[in-house]
């Protein structure tokens, strides 16, 4: 049995250069707030407002910069502003739902087209990490999480890569549900 470390990644952004143009201004750089576990990956210290049909909320913005914008939402998230988000892996946004993001400093707006999806729970591995734990990239699995409501998550999908950390991202809805709160790890059922 090898244990990763959980986190729960919480509502966020992913932006396209064109849409920091339009949102922030022609050149404009993202202002890194703190490095998240991913390397290369960081928070933004700006925000922006993500409205649906029926709501708003506000989302925290991670850089770097993507080819094409993205929004990843929990399901509770997504039903209470009007979207109707399927479960994704990150990046696979074909045929997703739309929505506009709203700078809410400037009123600046950006129609996204497609692009709100629920990530699918994942667990980033390194090629070494991978075969020491039996696993191969795009394997599905099942994690238990030991918690006060212990939980056995399935449908976890193994990506590996040389630029990746272990740990495993389950989003809020997924976190509460198994009080994954805290430092928390998971058995990874091979």
């Amino acid at each position: 049995m090898e244990k990763v470390l959980v986190e729960t990644s919480a509502r966020h952004i992913h932006l396209s250069r064109e849409a920091v143009d339009v949102l922030f201004g022609k050149g404009y750089e993202l202002t890194k707030k703190k490095d998240l576990s991913q390397p290369g990956q960081f928070a933004c210290a700006e925000k922006l407002e993500v409205v649906g049909p029926k709501g708003k909320l506000k989302a925290s913005i991670l850089g770097p910069e993507r080819p094409s914008s993205q929004v990843e939402l929990s399901l509770t998230d997504a039903r209470a502003i009007g979207v109707s988000a399927p479960i994704r892996e990150s990046g696979d946004t074909a045929g997703t739902p739309g929505c506009k993001l709203v700078n809410p400093e400037t009123g600046a707006e950006y129609e996204l087209t497609e692009g709100v999806i629920a990530a699918k729970r994942h667990i980033h591995l390194t090629p070494a990490d991978a075969e020491k734990i039996g696993v191969t990239d795009k394997q599905i699995v099942s994690v238990k999480i030991e918690s006060e409501r212990t939980a056995i998550l399935g449908d976890v999908v193994i990506r590996v890569s040389e630029k990746f950390a272990p740990a495993m991202h389950i989003d809020t809805d997924e976190a509460n549900a198994s009080c994954a709160f805290g430092t928390v790890y998971g058995i990874v059922i091979a």
